[in-house]
């Protein structure tokens, strides 16, 4: 996936401003918490059918990218 920016989303009426996976309210650091845990991806995908693996994929990458701290991220308003 090219642009993981197109499945996260960050908007302030959304958990918070949390970061998400687009069209859902299921936050990056939901997904972190469920790997972290011991869950795989099909763990995931079971448990929230309305997502894909790409949409797990970008929640990692963007995760690594806030940690890197070089991006900044456009919020919606």
């Amino acid at each position: 996936m090219d642009n993981y920016m197109d499945k996260i989303e960050i908007n302030p009426n959304i958990m918070f401003g949390k970061p998400v996976i687009k069209g859902t309210r299921i936050t990056v650091e939901a997904i972190l918490e469920e790997f972290g845990a011991g869950k795989d991806m099909q763990d995931l995908l079971k448990a929230y059918p309305h997502i894909d693996a790409d949409a797990v994929w970008a929640a990692f990458r963007f995760a690594a990218d806030a940690l890197r701290g070089e991006r900044t991220y456009t919020i919606a308003v």
